[in-house]
């Protein structure tokens, strides 16, 4: 069930349960270059970045806190964290994929652990 994604743009879907579907835009980091430069340098984040893989992230060098939120190989949320700029989050052992938004963003989504995600891309290919 291994999922190869590019870089580009989709579609986060949660289920939130009682806060209902939340559709989310989607940057997608596959390539060595866009997931190292991640969120660096920007002051705000429109949606989500999803970095294609990974099981780690720091917030070294940025410009604002996030949300983290460690996925599976079946897309299901193991941890969500908010993490200040200038920490190293600590990898995570089944973790594949990372999600990241603004700190609060994944909350109002109903993001959290256990819940599976889905990730609408046009360039999904595997």
């Amino acid at each position: 069930m291994a999922r190869r994604w590019r870089d580009g743009w989709g579609t986060l879907v949660v289920d939130g349960g009682e806060r209902g579907v939340a559709e989310v835009p989607l940057e997608i980091a596959a390539s060595y270059r866009a997931r190292t430069k991640g969120l660096l340098g920007r002051d705000s984040v429109d949606g989500a970045l999803l970095l294609s893989p990974a099981n780690s992230v720091h917030t070294f060098r940025m410009r604002m806190p996030i949300d983290v939120a460690y996925l599976d190989r079946r897309l299901r949320v193991i941890a969500v964290r908010t993490m200040q700029p200038g920490q190293l989050g600590l990898p995570r052992l089944r973790a594949r994929y990372v999600l990241e938004a603004e700190a609060g963003a994944m909350a109002g989504w109903g993001l959290r652990a256990g819940v599976r995600v889905v990730i609408e891309a046009a360039t999904l290919h595997g």
